[in-house]
């Protein structure tokens, strides 16, 4: 049976998925024909289709195509202007994020848990040093212990458990839900927070260089503490103009590098890249976040920022990349240590339906879901 589809619906779903026109008409050879309206796809043909470009196959009977935005307040711009139709990358993995966390919401309310007072507790007359003292004491994030810490790749995992033990969802994952070969894009995002006063949630782009994602996080959590969801493509350097995002900008620099210790540790006629490494060791960032504290305190000109800023990322795009690690830790840093236990407990206890655990966990095997209930000691 052939169905009758619009021909600009199939170039939509082509453009939306990021996909050359060569990728696919290897699959679908009469691809050209369907576009330009010579021919007409079976309806088994139009399923692999839009299986093949993650899109929702209703969507193809409409009568032109559909104007998808992203569901929260989007403050990414390139050049000064906003970034325009999302990837069914970021769709897909927003709106898997929002199921789960209205998951937990629902979770927490059936254990009488009662709202987490950080949540919504600053405004954007909030004086910056003072929130983000604030925000460092909430989540136990001293700066005398990351100096013990031995790297700040290993900073960066004890700052995302910090922020999962003080209540929120903290998911860090370079991939659409499970799917491998569905890359996220770092120029297209580089996180995005979903403010809930019971069950607030921060997406970490895990496909962005490791240098960025501790500001990431900490420009997420911002937004938490402003009570508002986000979706941010900002780095350590960025010039937002955004009056949020300048304000979480701040606050997350600070967060990471308080000023009155840079100040007291910062050697100024040192040689300059020996001292920002050096200070990069002490404080537990990435070389990228010390630049950008310098300039904030007038130790470098916006040119000489760029210009540092260009040198380094070239430098840490050359390192090698690291191994992909024992698969259940990974598992449970794409959805949250505190999500993914709460869920396996749930399950067991039929309070959730393994399906749906299932679906939210992005796993279909029940022999994954038990390894992975044993690797957060939910059982022996």
């Amino acid at each position: 049976m052939y169905v009758d589809i619009k021909p600009e619906l199939f170039c939509w779903a082509r453009e939306r998925a990021g996909l050359a026109p060569r990728a696919l008409t290897r699959r679908f050879p009469k691809l050209p024909a369907w576009e330009n309206g010579q021919a007409r796809p079976t309806l088994r043909q139009l399923e692999r289709f839009a299986k093949a470009t993650h899109a929702p196959i209703g969507f193809f009977f409409l009568s032109a195509p559909p104007l998808e935005k992203v569901p929260i307040p989007d403050f990414r711009t390139a050049g000064n202007i906003r970034i325009g139709r999302p990837s069914a990358d970021l769709l897909d993995t927003l709106y898997l994020c929002q199921q789960r966390q209205e998951w937990y919401r629902d979770f927490m309310r059936l254990m009488g848990e009662r709202p987490l007072g950080f949540v919504g507790s600053a405004s954007l007359a909030s004086d910056i040093r003072a929130t983000a003292s604030a925000m460092r004491h909430a989540l136990g994030f001293d700066i005398e212990e990351r100096r013990q810490i031995p790297t700040w790749t290993e900073a960066l995992r004890r700052f995302i458990e910090m922020a999962d033990a003080l209540g929120v969802l903290a998911m860090v994952s370079g991939v659409a839900g499970s799917n491998n070969k569905r890359k996220l894009d770092p120029r297209e995002f580089r996180g995005f927070s979903l403010s809930d006063p019971l069950a607030p949630l921060v997406f970490i782009n895990g496909a962005d260089s490791k240098a960025a994602q501790m500001f990431t996080l900490a420009h997420e959590l911002a937004h938490i503490w402003l009570g508002e969801s986000s979706l941010s493509d900002v780095g350590p350097v960025s010039a937002p103009t955004h009056q949020v995002e300048v304000w979480c900008n701040q606050v997350a620099a600070e967060l990471l590098v308080p000023m009155t210790s840079l100040q007291s540790e910062y050697r100024k006629n040192d040689d300059f890249w020996i001292e920002i490494n050096r200070l990069a060791r002490i404080f537990k960032v990435s070389t990228l976040v010390i630049l950008r504290r310098i300039f904030d305190a007038g130790g470098l000109t916006q040119e000489g920022l760029d210009q540092a800023y260009d040198r380094e990322i070239r430098r840490l795009n050359a390192m090698p990349k690291g191994s992909g690690g024992n698969f259940y830790l990974t598992l449970a840093a794409r959805v949250s240590r505190r999500f993914a236990r709460a869920l396996v407990v749930s399950t067991l206890e039929g309070q959730t339906l393994h399906r749906d655990a299932f679906q939210l966990l992005g796993s279909s095997k029940l022999a994954t879901f038990h390894d992975l209930g044993k690797s957060l000691g939910v059982f022996g």
